[in-house]
């Protein structure tokens, strides 16, 4: 679990935690991110990312990142075990002279879990590198995706409020992936709390009412069970202890309204007794947590005679 974290939390920081991948992918076998995450990060401390040895340090690039949105600004969803490929669209200001289409630079967004963006619980980042699109000799616009694997990379802790932070590299026509960099002419420049992700855990409902016909006056029980994505497990489990709402849409109406309250059990379970009156659909609906987004179930038909 949290592969590209545990990478992070070894070397003490994350900012340049994937800068070296674009470089690598001329050799003929490119290391892997978190291979080459902590190798980036000792780096840019000043020692060699093999070696040890003091290089030099990084000199500030003039750069900056703005208007940073991911996903639109809406919660990540993401389910037990799944692939989310989340939008991120920014905004950066940078030197004149400075070409963002140099293969020797590198930008990014990502997204991370912890006190700041020198000290993380978890991170994660995009497969690719963003797209920028020059607006100006010293502005662009950027697109790119966060990739979030949660098989690997989450645990029901990490349903929280997750920050951004972005990181920019100019290797001034060195090669990246050379063992002997002069680190005094590389430039560095690092930007925490450029906007806030909220992630949560996928969610499913189900509702059932029965029996079917029933007649007039008669009790009807609706049951359902509400289920919430574990990342510890890779499964999905009962949510406890919730509330949903049993709603009604009578036959030839588009409209549900609420009827009752209804808590889960421990395992997720919902039931509650209504009285026959009319033709109409029975459903749950819930309305999300900050752990758990809102859902709704597929409303169950019940024939009134």
């Amino acid at each position: 679990m949290r592969i590209r974290a545990t990478v992070a939390a070894v070397t003490g920081a994350l900012a340049l935690s994937a800068f070296a991948v674009p470089a690598a992918q001329a050799v003929d076998t490119p290391p892997s991110k978190a291979d080459i995450s902590a190798a980036a990060h000792r780096a840019a401390s000043g020692k060699t990312a093999f070696t040890g040895e003091d290089t030099g340090v990084p000199y500030a690039l003039d750069f900056t990142f703005s208007g940073v949105k991911v996903n639109g600004g809406k919660p990540i969803v993401v389910a037990a075990t799944n692939h989310a490929h989340v939008p991120v669209t920014f905004s950066v200001t940078h030197a004149a002279d400075l070409d963002l289409s140099a293969p020797e630079v590198f930008l990014d967004v990502e997204l991370y879990r912890g006190a700041s963006y020198q000290d993380i619980d978890n991170l994660v980042w995009g497969d690719e590198w963003p797209t920028c699109t020059p607006v100006s000799s010293t502005t662009a616009t950027c697109k790119s995706y966060i990739d979030i694997y949660s098989a690997d990379e989450l645990e029901n802790v990490d349903a929280t409020t997750w920050k951004a932070g972005g990181y920019a590299l100019d290797f001034n026509d060195q090669d990246p992936d050379s063992d002997n960099i002069d680190w005094n002419k590389v430039g560095y420049a690092e930007q925490d709390g450029l906007t806030t992700a909220r992630l949560q855990r996928h969610t499913t409902l189900t509702a059932n009412a029965a029996p079917e016909p029933v007649a007039k006056g008669k009790t009807i029980t609706v049951t359902g069970k509400l289920n919430r994505a574990n990342w510890d497990t890779n499964t999905y489990t009962g949510y406890a202890g919730v509330y949903a709402q049993l709603q009604f849409r009578k036959s030839g109406s588009t409209t549900y309204t609420t009827v009752k309250s209804v808590k889960t059990t421990s395992t997720g379970g919902l039931s509650t007794t209504v009285t026959a009156s009319v033709d109409g659909y029975y459903r749950y609906t819930f309305v999300g947590t900050t752990t758990a987004p809102a859902v709704s179930a597929a409303g169950d038909f019940i024939d009134v005679r």
